[in-house]
């Protein structure tokens, strides 16, 4: 019989659940998605996401196991995402998870969030094995780590300030592209000359792994306000173009420089940003001029998501690992801090 993981995620704006199997079959994975919510905001608002989270956490948790076709009962271990994110979302998660657990004497596991943006690769290569370099991106992170086996990460480079995905995002709203801005951007690209604006890059010697995206995106909010002033016409697509290339080629110059230096032959990308199909074509391109295997996962598993977190949870659980009912949200966790009590 295979051992069921039931994984929560309410970490940002989605509602998600899932059954993972042995952690590795996705069984179900289910997500509301609150993005219609937040759209005439611009953005999250953080006490609207919670409320619409207490709404339908259940539902969407008995819609992942209807799903599976498995009961609560039949569920092994429950996992749930603790950190990082907004602090009312991760405790309404929390919450459903610890009363489900306690009502089925069933034991719970706390899971770091950018750690499932990395278990989603396993869940759609399961042959992938490391060493390798993982490029986590997205709108709250963007770490360039060194896995050099099972649960060990070597955080080699970070964003200074701003996370790539909310570079994105904060330039389609000033653009009046509706949120979220990334996909916005990524589809106009494609119609646009990335060498139409050129902008800058920051920290581009090979002294250091970590981003910065503030001045990129203070740029990009200077020749809009320009423009405007001007009352000059913004050609959308030429400028979504060079904005995107700025932030493609930061990342992939920093993938590939850690590759080279760690002498792996794997390089995989996770999280909301790793959806973005300007960056999957220059990777995949790169790659194969250097011999490197290049993996990523299908979009559903880039944007956030439950199965992810199962995976990550079971396989945190067989490994000895237990929450117990102090477990609490760490709306700031870094990859590594210890979730344990």
């Amino acid at each position: 019989m295979p051992r069921l993981a039931l994984g929560i995620e309410t970490s940002c704006d989605e509602t998600a659940a899932a059954v993972i199997a042995d952690g590795k079959v996705i069984l179900s994975n289910v997500i509301a998605s609150q993005i219609e919510l937040h759209q005439k905001f611009g953005g999250v608002v953080p006490e609207i996401a919670s409320r619409k989270h207490i709404e339908v956490v259940y539902p969407v948790i008995d819609q992942a196991l209807k799903e599976a076709n498995v009961r609560l009962q039949d569920i092994e271990v429950i996992a749930v995402t603790c950190g990082p994110g907004l602090v009312g979302g991760l405790l309404v998660g929390i919450a459903a998870a610890k009363a489900l657990a306690y009502a089925l004497k069933k034991p719970i596991v706390g899971v770091n969030h950018i750690e499932g943006h990395i278990y989603a690769n396993f869940l759609a290569h399961p042959t992938l094995v490391p060493p390798f370099i993982c490029l986590t991106v997205s709108g709250g992170h963007t770490d360039l780590l060194y896995i050099p086996k099972f649960g060990h990460y070597e955080i080699l480079g970070r964003t200074r300030d701003d996370a790539a995905g909310e570079a994105f995002d904060k330039i389609g709203r000033v653009l009046g592209l509706p949120y979220p801005g990334g996909p916005q951007i990524d589809r106009l690209a494609r119609q646009g000359n990335r060498s139409a604006v050129i902008f800058p890059r920051a920290l581009t010697g090979n002294d250091t792994y970590d981003f910065s995206f503030s001045g990129l995106k203070t740029a990009a909010l200077n020749r809009i306000n320009q423009a405007h002033q001007a009352e000059e016409e913004i050609h959308l697509p030429d400028f979504a173009a060079s904005f995107q290339w700025a932030i493609i080629d930061a990342l992939t110059q920093k993938l590939l420089l850690a590759a080279k230096d760690k002498a792996v032959k794997q390089i995989i990308i996770s999280g909301g940003v790793a959806a973005n199909q300007g960056l999957r074509d220059h990777l995949t391109k790169q790659a194969e001029l250097l011999g490197l295997t290049l993996l990523y996962p299908p979009p559903v598993l880039c944007t956030d998501n439950a199965a992810m977190i199962g995976s990550a949870g079971y396989f945190r659980y067989i490994s000895g690992k237990r929450n117990d009912w102090t477990l609490n949200a760490k709306p700031g966790m870094q990859l590594g801090d210890d979730l344990l009590v």
